[in-house]
């Protein structure tokens, strides 16, 4: 795999050069998680940062189909999830994230409904979970390229 294949799996700097010297894998999602779970919380806001907003439009090669659910939403369900994901930027520091693939646009809202009222503690291992799983998706569709 490439780096900027890496990158776009993941958007952690530190964890795509990790993975990129690792080649070739033995096994891959342990690696990954491996290499994740030993990152700093600063490169886990690094990948965050590189997602755009669950319902905000996107040209990244793989918002589209994850946050499929949100083509369907109505139009109630997408300006609450605008209005939550601003209030949660705005109490943690960094995006919504959750892995959305397979998610209806009401689901989602309803764990960002739930996940609003954690502790930041508590919030930013939440997500780096859910950045894992997102991460682990990425990298078998690329595997079967």
């Amino acid at each position: 795999m490439t780096l900027a294949e890496l990158i776009s799996c993941c958007g952690s700097g530190a964890w795509a050069n990790a993975m990129f010297r690792r080649q070739p894998f033995a096994d891959i999602h342990r690696e990954a998680d491996e290499i994740w779970w030993s990152l700093a919380s600063e490169d886990w806001l690094e990948a965050f940062a590189a997602h755009p907003k669950i319902g905000q439009k996107s040209a990244a090669k793989w918002t589209a189909q994850e946050q499929s659910g949100m083509s369907q939403a109505a139009a109630s369900t997408a300006q609450e999830m605008a209005r939550l994901n601003v209030e949660y930027e705005n109490k943690f520091g960094f995006i919504f994230i959750v892995c959305a693939t397979g998610k209806s646009a009401d689901e989602m809202l309803s764990i960002l409904q739930t996940r609003i009222n954690n502790s930041r503690e508590e919030e930013i291992r939440i997500a780096a979970a859910e950045q894992a799983k997102i991460t682990h998706l990425r990298l078998d569709k690329l595997l079967k390229q």
